[in-house]
């Protein structure tokens, strides 16, 4: 009889230990999710602590498609203060994405010279919805905002600690001074935020001097 209830013991405390193994711990930030690039590397997100991020869902047959250079442009100003773009494609809208990922990934380059980190193409609504998008339109999830993907080219900017800021609508260009001003806002905050915020300052009066000659 004891011999029984030993080895009852020791199965119930190897079905718990295996339980525990098999439990995975709900992500609590961006940088908790691991995501394939477009040329079919894994990429931890957690590589981009520290920074500022814009998550958009992008495609390549929209009437919204030209703002790739919108986003190309902002990169090319503000990847010196710690801004990234992450690139999504994604087929959920009238199947306005259709390329495969070496397509996808010539068009962005060739038409718009984009040099933002761009990532396999993935689903952003609907039962086949990668995790970082159910993660990115789900309050119960990200505890700030629910914000369902409407449109390719919807945006979503992220703190520097992996916490869902905001969702932009897909027309509104990330060139608007409204924007910009949020994503500047991110971008100095911490410790450096003064340093930053004279050197964007600057790095605007430089651009705005060449553009006037």
């Amino acid at each position: 009889m004891k011999i029984a209830f030993k080895y009852i013991g020791l199965a119930t405390l190897l079905l718990l230990l295996l339980s525990a193994s098999a439990f995975v711990a709900p992500p609590k930030t961006v940088h908790d999710f691991t995501v394939q690039d477009i040329v079919g590397n894994d990429v931890s997100l957690s590589k981009y602590k520290g920074k500022t991020l814009l998550i958009v869902n992008v495609a390549s047959k929209c009437g919204l498609t030209p703002q790739y250079e919108d986003l190309q442009k902002i990169y090319a100003e503000y990847q010196e203060f710690d801004l990234e773009i992450l690139g999504f494609p994604a087929n959920n809208f009238m199947g306005q994405e259709p390329g495969s990922d070496e397509q996808i990934n010539s068009f962005c380059a060739d038409k718009f010279g984009v040099t933002f980190p761009m990532f396999s193409k993935i689903s952003v609504k609907g039962k086949q919805i990668h995790p970082l998008y159910s993660y990115l339109t789900d309050k119960k999830q990200n505890k700030t905002i629910k914000a369902p993907v409407k449109w390719n080219f919807q945006k979503f900017l992220v703190d520097k600690d992996g916490k869902v800021v905001k969702s932009f609508t897909p027309n509104e260009r990330v060139t608007n001074t409204t924007i910009l001003a949020q994503i500047e806002a991110e971008l100095t905050k911490g410790k450096d935020g003064k340093k930053i915020k004279e050197a964007i300052a600057a790095a605007k009066k430089s651009r705005a001097t060449t553009s006037a000659e």
